[in-house]
């Protein structure tokens, strides 16, 4: 991973984290073999996704993130191409999720203000969460509303931050942006039940099946099938990211 060396690790005034409770959860990854609830332990996460006008002041700060100046090993081509310079995403876009941004450049603004990018089990143990439940997966309108979002045009731009606050005050998990997390390229689990105790299940596997327990959760599966498709260096018109402090220690 490359390491934002000399940043300075403290969020801007203003940025808040939720603080979210320690809990178990049945994971979609959660193999046929191996349906024990998920334990994730306390950590905050960002109640929005990082906006345009944040990632802005961070490549200022940091001109190394800068389009044009950072290395293709850590971006493709198509690193904050949206933007209408390397330093000015438009006044019109301040408030709005920062997208084409890759896994690299992702992780370091998250250590500029003293935090990470959330693992998957954090992501998807808040992303199960209505205004009102923590888990919501199983109401049928929950789902059909997450849904409806991915039938959207990919081309329409995304709208400002800050939708309604979920059962842990945090917003706009779904229905805005897709959002990188720590672990992206360690989705895709073996087929071979025998390998589901082993504590390297989430290995990168993409030619093998995918065991799930849920399949009816078919906007989480897209969001799996997107991730573990990605390099570190790859970005996404519609993929951004938010960040997460704390344990990110999750066992079974």
């Amino acid at each position: 991973m490359l390491l934002a060396t000399g940043i300075a690790c403290a969020a801007p005034a203003g940025v808040n984290y939720a603080p979210i409770q320690a809990g178990a959860f049945g994971s979609v990854l959660s193999g046929d073999a191996d349906k024990e609830p998920v334990k994730v332990a306390p950590f905050a996460l960002r109640s929005t996704p990082v906006t345009n006008g944040e990632f802005r002041d961070f490549v200022l700060r940091h001109p190394q993130w800068q389009r044009g100046k950072i290395p293709a090993t850590f971006a493709d081509g198509s690193y904050l191409h949206d933007w209408q310079s390397p330093v000015d995403p438009g006044a019109d876009k301040a408030n709005q999720p920062v997208t084409s941004v890759s896994w690299f450049a992702a992780q370091a603004f998250c250590e500029s203000e003293g935090a990470r990018l959330p693992t998957w089990y954090e992501w998807e143990y808040v992303a199960a969460a209505d205004e009102t439940h923590a888990d919501a997966r199983r109401d049928p309108s929950w789902r059909a509303r997450i849904l409806a979002w991915y039938g959207q045009s990919s081309s329409t731009p995304p709208a400002a931050v800050g939708g309604s606050a979920n059962f842990y005050g945090v917003r706009d998990m779904h229905g805005l942006v897709w959002e990188w997390v720590d672990d992206f390229n360690a989705l895709l689990v073996s087929a071979d039940s025998r390998n589901q105790g082993d504590p390297d299940k989430l290995q990168f596997c993409g030619a093998g099946a995918i065991s799930l327990q849920d399949r009816e959760n078919y906007a989480v599966l897209m969001r799996i099938a997107l991730l573990s498709s990605l390099g570190g260096a790859d970005t996404t018109n519609n993929l951004g990211f938010r960040c997460a402090r704390g344990n990110a220690m999750e066992a079974k």
